[in-house]
């Protein structure tokens, strides 16, 4: 990220794990295509960093914190799609 104060990519991960665990309604209307799914994790990943952050994030940390999110959301569609 962009200076020292930033929460690192594995911080960010575990909060991002955070906001799927606490949204997985979301997460399934995600895999689904449904409109707004994706807007509204994009939304809590960066409102949730922030919070962590205690600062709002600059633009290149909230495109790190969407990528990280996208890579997660991913992650848990392939793991349901072979059952785990």
């Amino acid at each position: 990220m962009v200076d020292e104060s930033s929460p690192s990519n594995d911080e960010i991960d575990l909060i991002l794990v955070d906001v799927v665990n606490d949204n997985r309604d979301k997460v399934i209307a995600w895999i689904k295509g449904e409109p707004g799914s994706w807007g509204f994790f994009a939304g809590q990943a960066v409102v949730t960093v922030r919070g962590h952050a205690g600062r709002d994030l600059a633009d290149t940390e909230r495109r790190l914190v969407w990528s990280r999110m996208w890579w997660l959301l991913e992650e848990v569609k392939a793991r349901i799609g072979r059952g785990l």
